[in-house]
């Protein structure tokens, strides 16, 4: 039976989710959750692994393979940063599609706040690393590194604290999550892109427009596109254009609306089938071969004494947490929305702040921001872990101070009485639920009674029910 939508939702600010949208943030942040502890086990094992056994470490993540006639010898570091990370790219793509098309941003109205939000928290670290260093005199290369949010990562730290945070914070903190990606996107598209190879470039531009003609045309079985994919991820990789482009690009071309006799969109069905891999393999792999940084006591020094790694330090801890703070702070106001009376607005700052720990994109755009400076590269990655690490332990701090009540507004939105798999709370405005909760309360009393007369009996003559 379907759920009445709350009234008055789109007035309130991280107010109640509707029922079918509560259920896809809870599936999908269930699997990134799961993903995001093999994310920060991998990121341990690089660090122990690199600054116990540094020889060996280097030796596995430069050492090359591949058909080099295809333009693809590369390095173990290399095929995670560009092939595997791919295949998370190609996730963030049909999540976005899937938002824009039926979750919160196709509408205009309740798209502005995370849509503003987002813009505002990857702004105002680019903008605290542009001050940062143009008073230190350090490069303007790497201003995009703090600009992302790493959603796996926050989970896991979620998870590793125990805090129960009810569905609307957790949904915005994907929306956000879901919106910086996008802009991370065309932040690699747009200043990353190396000198173009037009005419691999045009054949990855034509492998995607067969691969949207075979979608179209309703052309099903892996043993097609799962070639056609890795066909176009090849031609796009050496047309100068950073592959992930190509994992994106399929992504958004899927469709993520139910026709009429479906249960899911073939959108959903594949992000349900994919998700898992990207998750729980892919990133972590990328985060093993490139998380491995030699931490020491100089090096720790040197993270909060050069611009450049100071400027991803304060982009990721004071940026994050201010930008999307102040961007939902303005999104509100000016739209005259009202918080939800459940929340307040620390509780806005401490996930602001948690949106701080940005890590796999983080590493990625490091990487290309400072390709041509491997020791700079280590201190920037160095710097991204320890502002993530920052942000994650002053977040959790905050968290936890309100962590009784998230755990009741969560346990709340998770009550289900009447048992019919849909939660009390979405229910409460239909009149056959107060029917059912009638019926359900009088069967309770009557098995009450029932008992009583049973130990009652049993009292009066010692022998068993009266």
């Amino acid at each position: 039976m379907a759920a009445p939508a709350p009234s008055n939702n789109n007035r309130k600010v991280l107010g109640r989710l509707s029922l079918p949208e509560r259920n896809f943030v809870a599936n999908a942040l269930r699997t990134e959750t799961v993903g995001g502890v093999l994310l920060l086990v991998a990121a341990v094992t690089a660090l122990i692994w690199a600054n116990t056994a540094g020889g060996s470490y280097e030796s596995v993540r430069t050492f090359h393979l591949g058909p080099g006639s295809l333009g693809l010898d590369l390095s173990i570091q290399h095929w995670a940063a560009d092939g595997l990370l791919a295949v998370f790219f190609f996730v963030a793509g049909i999540e976005l599609k899937r938002e824009l098309v039926a979750g919160d941003l196709r509408d205009p109205k309740a798209a502005a706040l995370p849509v503003v939000a987002a813009l505002c928290g990857m702004a105002v670290p680019a903008l605290v690393y542009f001050l940062t260093n143009a008073f230190g005199g350090g490069s303007m290369d790497g201003w995009a590194v703090p600009t992302a949010t790493d959603i796996a990562f926050a989970l896991a730290v979620l998870a590793v604290i125990g805090t129960s945070l009810p569905s609307a914070l957790r949904a915005f903190l994907l929306t956000l999550a879901v919106v910086d990606d996008l802009f991370a996107i065309l932040i690699i598209a747009v200043f990353f892109t190396s000198d173009l190879n037009f005419a691999a470039l045009g054949g990855a531009v034509l492998g995607l427009a067969v691969f949207w003609l075979l979608l179209r045309k309703r052309v099903r079985g892996w043993y097609i596109y799962v070639p056609l994919a890795l066909a176009i991820w090849g031609l796009m990789y050496n047309s100068g254009v950073h592959a992930t482009i190509a994992g994106v690009a399929m992504g958004l071309m899927l469709r993520c609306h139910k026709e009429d006799g479906e249960q899911h969109s073939p959108g959903e069905h594949i992000e349900h089938l994919v998700r898992p891999l990207s998750a729980g393999l892919a990133v972590p792999l990328f985060a093993l071969f490139s998380a491995g940084v030699i931490v020491s006591g100089g090096a720790l020094g040197d993270v909060f004494t050069q611009p450049e790694t100071l400027g991803v330090v304060l982009g990721l801890v004071v940026g994050k947490a201010v930008g999307i703070f102040g961007g939902t702070w303005l999104a509100a106001r000016f739209t005259k929305a009202e918080l939800n009376e459940d929340l307040a607005w620390p509780d806005v700052f401490a996930v602001a702040s948690l949106a701080g720990i940005g890590f796999t994109v983080s590493l990625l755009i490091g990487e290309l921001a400072f390709s041509e400076d491997p020791l700079l590269t280590d201190e920037i990655k160095a710097a991204v872990l320890i502002g993530s690490l920052i942000s994650a332990v002053f977040a959790g701090v905050l968290l936890k101070i309100r962590n009784a009540k998230y755990r009741k507004l969560y346990e709340d939105e998770e009550r289900d009485d009447d048992l019919d798999g849909i939660p009390d709370v979405y229910e409460m405005d239909n009149p056959d639920y107060h029917l059912r909760m009638a019926a359900i309360y009088e069967k309770k009393a009557a098995e009450h009674r029932r008992r009583a007369e049973v130990s009652g009996g049993e009292r009066e003559d010692g022998a068993g029910p009266a």
